[in-house]
């Protein structure tokens, strides 16, 4: 099944983040708790990891890119 990934909070005050860098690419399989991105906010660089196992199907924010709270950031396929 695919489903669409959003930025979740990752601290109370946080709004927004900048997407760093990618850790998987298209077509990649992962398994739950493999690091997906890492986003940066004020204060912390932060590791974003899978919460179930997949394949990712399609990157929506490109890397060095601001996002906020709620973005839809990529797409994952959890049939894997």
């Amino acid at each position: 099944m695919k489903v669409t990934l959003k930025l979740n909070r990752v601290g109370m005050t946080m709004e927004e983040a900048t997407l760093t860098k990618w850790c998987v690419k298209p077509g990649d399989e992962f398994a739950k708790d493999d690091v997906l991105y890492e986003i940066e906010t004020e204060k912390v660089t932060q590791e974003v990891t899978a919460e179930v196992a997949g394949t990712l199907v399609e990157i929506l924010v490109a890397e060095d890119t601001d996002i906020t709270v709620g973005d839809n950031v990529c797409v994952i396929d959890t049939a894997s």
